[in-house]
């Protein structure tokens, strides 16, 4: 049978104010501490990272920090900040130009695959969504910087997708669309005070039922009651060595989340565990429990440690704070700025020894000076927002996981058949990163 999730009354913006300032906050500091807690695990199997610190409970490093995930969802946000509802692939498109591509790189070389095909492609005078078509578009580049736009539409999942899927169409097809649109549609979910069974369901209503990204989400989740070992088997492809797959890493995230009921310590910390892509995948998490719960659910030795970032990857990010960026996404949401008449401040990276670390913004700066005529939008789904209820579908049942009994079902519990296989070889293979800012390259 279905299962039937509700979510509750809409309180009236002023009522919302300040709840969800925390939860914006809580969303996009989680994010970061997952990606921080998640660094010195990616690319590990759960038994190399039980053999080198047992298992992870906290930060691992003296340096804490976040990796490429953390700088493109400040991208992602200031510009989205900028333009809010507005936005098109032409404003995503010059951004990409204006602050990355046509500047110097920092030392992640703009961090893994589906970034550098999309960069090789700008290069090369190709404009969105051609500049997508390369061989790591179904990576999870565009789910890792997909929580603004839930931020930015709280309580509006399709939204959230429909705009999270015009900033992919620069650098993203098919499964890592999905991904993104997953992602963006939880977090506007859990941004209203949806539980995590609904948060759950407006991520599997935005993107297409049959998608491998909606089959491996489904089978996290009905297997989350199980714990970890039993997520992890149910969607990772086995001896394929990459980890960034879209519908693996989200499947990933979303299962974590589900496992600690939106509790997020364990939701982040269990996507840690997991290994894989783990710093994707307990940023995911993070941003999910985050906007579920709010920042003051997030330990205050993992948020604290958390600065702005110092553009290792992105060096026109240098200096921005997360929480700045969920301040502006709000201001813009609710219309307290204009877009295209504030925009936020981006800092010019030249030379990017002289970058300032300011915590702040403090100045704005002009949009770039041209920009490309718009191209036609891709085909974005236009599922309803979130009502009163949201159907689960189900499918046949598939071959259980393993044979050990099994506990009681959890809210997730759902049937599932089939799984999907990549067509295509590569990672989002970032050059060697480095963990930190301090740390330089592993």
């Amino acid at each position: 049978m279905p299962s039937i999730v509700c979510t509750p009354p809409a309180p009236t913006p002023d009522e919302r104010a300040p709840e969800l300032h925390d939860r914006a906050r809580g969303a996009l500091l989680g994010l970061a501490v997952g990606d921080a807690l998640g660094a010195p695990a990616e690319n590990m199997k759960p038994s190399e990272i039980r053999a080198r610190w047992g298992r992870i409970t906290g930060y691992v490093t003296d340096t804490p920090a976040g990796t490429d995930d953390t700088e493109y969802a400040i991208f992602s946000g200031l510009l989205l900040a900028r333009h809010g509802s507005a936005l098109t692939p032409a404003h995503v498109e010059a951004a990409w130009h204006e602050w990355i591509a046509d500047r110097a790189e920092g030392p992640f070389k703009g961090a893994g695959f589906s970034e550098r095909g999309t960069l090789e492609n700008l290069r090369r005078g190709l404009a969105a969504p051609i500049s997508a078509q390369h061989r790591h578009a179904w990576s999870d580049g565009l789910a890792m910087r997909a929580a603004p736009f839930g931020v930015f539409a709280a309580g509006r999942p399709a939204e959230a997708a429909r705009l999270v899927a015009v900033d992919g169409s620069v650098s993203h097809e098919g499964e890592g669309i999905y991904g993104g649109q997953a992602v963006a549609a939880g977090v506007a979910a859990a941004m209203a005070g949806a539980p995590p069974t609904s948060v759950v369901a407006a991520a599997l209503a935005v993107i297409p039922d049959d998608s491998w990204t909606a089959r491996s989400l489904r089978r996290a989740v009905s297997v989350a009651h199980r714990g970890e070992r039993a997520v992890r088997s149910a969607v990772v492809i086995g001896g394929y060595p990459w980890t960034d797959l879209a519908p693996e890493a989200v499947a990933l995230a979303f299962g974590a989340y589900a496992a600690a009921d939106g509790d997020f310590r364990d939701a982040v910390l269990t996507a840690v565990n997991m290994g894989r892509d783990a710093d994707t995948t307990a940023a995911v998490a993070g941003a999910l429990a985050g906007a579920t719960l709010g920042a003051a659910a997030i330990p205050e030795e993992w948020g604290a440690a958390i600065g702005p970032v110092c553009g290792s990857c992105l060096p026109s990010m240098a200096g921005h704070h997360v929480l700045d960026v969920a301040d502006l996404l709000l201001a813009t949401a609710s219309g307290q700025t204009t877009p295209h008449s504030t925009p936020p401040a981006f800092r010019p990276p030249e030379p990017p020894a002289t970058i300032p670390a300011e915590p702040h913004p403090t100045t704005s700066a002009a949009l770039p000076p041209t920009e490309p005529h718009p191209q036609p939008p891709v085909p974005i789904p236009t599922e309803p927002h979130l009502t009163a209820s949201v159907l689960l579908p189900t499918e046949s049942p598939a071959a259980p996981v393993s044979t050990e009994p099994q506990p009681p079902a959890s809210a997730f519990q759902l049937s599932e058949s089939g799984g999907g296989w990549a067509r295509s070889r590569g990672s989002r293979g970032r050059s060697p990163l480095g963990a930190g800012c301090s740390e330089g390259l592993r």
